[in-house]
């Protein structure tokens, strides 16, 4: 008899002829534990406030401690070789090079203020800083977690330099920190503030010093400069061409709509103009019908006589090479310009072809004909 077998209908396992539920798979912490801030990015952590106390006794007492770190201006650190070398891989190296000489091990951090070198290595044991000083040694905390190899502790460097701790005043020296400590995001940041801000970071001691002892560089920086104001220059003239070529459309709408519905004192011979019409949508017509009426009356029509008329020979050339069919187009003169542009020369046709292709692309519309 198989195992299948052996369970009997008054077996427990079967109560009421019903299988018992199957117990929950593991999965992400319950919502209990994110309550007690015992999860972090899905991830359990049985790290809290005291344990994370405990390492900052350890430091701030430094209890157990067999290395000195030296500093600047003769100050003195203690702290352990075990977390020091866990937490570096360079400092890992450093302490190797001096093991063997006693009980204690010494290494040397300079160049940076004393009490930035305390935050670092407070971090190194327990994550944790206090605000205030992170806004007073970003900068140097940024320099030692590059050095050290210590890459959260640079992500947070990063994020407090990105939002609030740059400025216009060290914009230059956080530039080129970023550049040799290979913090391309922040870097991104930099270039882009001083291409934003460049006559006030050119003013400043920032931009100065670095004009002396980086000349590439300012160098690059001004080429770069003149690149984006070349490109806000070419950005400004395709908005402003786009303007003009939505003119076009609209003229072309009003053209259409003025010829076939009649608007306001002006349309078709065989419509009835009504005197109370609703305000016209198209805010081209009214500049339309001036030019349609000195168009109608005009001695000198033909091209080239006339300022006036040779923009109305235009816009009626313009409509011919959007119109759909000219066989039931009510606008003047439609069919005679299609069966015009038949003779034009390469160069002519190319020109319109260019002209009618942005007038579609700047309305967002795929192809013409149109109307």
């Amino acid at each position: 008899m198989g195992k299948a077998d052996s369970i009997s209908e008054g077996s427990p396992l079967l109560a009421n002829g019903v299988p018992p539920v199957a117990p929950p798979l593991p999965g992400p912490a319950t919502t209990s534990y994110r309550q007690k801030g015992l999860v972090k990015d899905g991830r359990c952590s049985c790290v809290n406030a005291a344990v994370r106390d405990l390492w900052d006794r350890l430091f701030d007492e430094a209890c157990g401690a067999d290395v000195t770190i030296n500093t600047d201006n003769g100050g003195i650190l203690y702290a352990h070789a075990s977390i020091l070398g866990m937490s570096s891989p360079v400092m890992k190296g450093m302490l190797k090079q001096t093991r063997g000489r006693g009980r204690w091990q010494s290494i040397s951090i300079r160049g940076v203020p004393h009490d930035a070198v305390r935050v670092f290595i407070r971090f190194l044991y327990s994550s944790c800083y206090e605000q205030e000083d992170m806004d007073e040694f970003a900068v140097p905390l940024l320099v030692l977690s590059h050095v050290f190899v210590i890459p959260h502790l640079k992500r947070v460097c990063e994020h407090h330099l990105e939002h609030g701790l740059l400025t216009i005043d060290n914009v230059i020296d956080v530039f080129q920190l970023a550049l040799l400590c290979d913090a391309p995001r922040l870097t991104l940041i930099c270039h882009r503030m001083i291409l934003k801000n460049f006559k006030a970071v050119a003013n400043n001691e920032g931009w100065k010093a670095m004009k002396k002892s980086h000349p590439i560089l300012e160098k690059e920086i001004l080429e770069s400069v003149t690149e984006a104001d070349t490109r806000q220059k070419q950005r400004v003239r395709r908005l402003n061409e786009k303007k003009i070529y939505l003119q076009l459309y609209e003229a072309m709408e009003a053209l259409v709509h003025i010829c076939r519905d009649g608007c306001r004192t002006i349309g078709p011979y065989d419509k009835i103009l009504k005197e109370d019409q609703a305000p016209c949508k198209y805010e081209a017509c009214k500049g339309l019908e001036l030019l349609v009426r000195h168009f109608a009356g005009c001695k000198l029509r033909a091209p080239g006589g006339c300022t006036h008329c040779k923009r109305m020979w235009q816009l009626l050339e313009l409509h011919s090479r959007l119109c759909a069919d000219s066989d039931i187009c009510r606008v003047p003169l439609c069919r005679n310009f299609k069966d015009r542009i038949k003779k034009q020369s390469k160069k002519d046709e190319m020109k319109w072809r260019i002209l009618v292709r942005k007038i579609l692309r700047a309305k967002g519309i795929g192809k013409a004909p149109l109307f």
